[in-house]
Order: structure tokens, then C-alpha cells, then sequence
């Protein structure tokens, strides 16, 4: 698992993530709750920006409609995938966001301990219980 920063809860109940992506290549995405384990680690994120755009739609990717054109010339064994890539408005928004808080943990007492502690990797072996642990 990767450490992240929680920026904001989302309407849908998910929680709003980033790496910061210069860190851990973790980018700005959503994800469920029951998927995070809260440290005690703390960052003053108060003067870190996030963008008021950067809801469920904004992360929401556009579908292709299942209803292809119905015409003899179609192919039905044709399957033309296509590949996601991110719009330049994501990287602009990492960016910011990244920005702020790479600035939060450059002010703090112990920049060096949190910069490699947000780039380090996060692991449980077996017999290893979230709840038992001190983080």
C-alpha cells in the first residue's frame, strides 16, 4: 500500500487522496474508506487549496454507450478499446495540490522523517492487525 494525504470527503461518502504524486506516484483519486488506515501523523493542510471542482463528477470517466451503430458493414469480432489518458486540467490540478502540500511538509519540524515516510511503502504480514498496531 502507498501512504497518502486526505485532503476532503466527497458528497458520495469517498474519501478525496493524494500521495503527493512526487513522492509515492500517487495521484489525486478517490477512494473508499474501508480501504484507509488512520495514522496519527498529522499535516496543517489549511493553507492548501483544493480546487472546489474536484468532486465525484470530476473524477467520473465518460462511458461508451453498449449500443453500437447497427449496420451490415460493422464488424461484431472488432473491438476497438480505448486507452484512458489524463487531461492536461488533472495534471494542472496535481500539480497545485501537490504544490501545497509538498510546501506544508517542507515547513514542519521533521520535513526529512515525513519525506520518507510518505515515500515509503506500507505493507501487513500475516498475524498483523491494523487495530493492534501503533502507527
Amino acid at each position: 500500500g502507498k501512504r497518502v494525504v486526505f485532503l476532503k470527503q466527497l458528497a458520495s461518502g469517498l474519501l478525496l487522496i493524494t500521495g503527493p504524486h512526487k513522492l509515492n506516484n500517487c495521484p489525486l483519486r478517490r477512494i473508499a474508506m474501508c480501504y484507509v488506515i488512520a495514522t496519527q501523523t498529522k499535516l496543517d493542510l489549511k493553507s492548501v487549496k483544493v480546487p472546489d471542482h474536484l468532486n465525484d463528477e470530476y473524477f467520473r470517466r465518460p462511458r461508451a454507450s453498449k449500443r453500437a451503430a447497427k449496420s451490415e458493414d460493422t464488424d461484431i469480432f472488432a473491438s476497438t478499446k480505448t486507452s484512458y489518458t489524463v487531461s492536461d486540467q488533472r495534471k494542472e490540478d496535481q500539480k497545485k495540490v501537490d504544490a501545497g502540500i509538498l510546501a506544508v511538509v517542507k515547513k514542519s519540524a521533521d520535513k526529512k522523517t515525513l519525506f520518507g515516510y510518505l515515500g515509503s511503502s506500507f505493507c501487513l504480514v500475516k498475524g498483523q492487525f491494523p487495530h493492534n498496531i501503533k502507527f
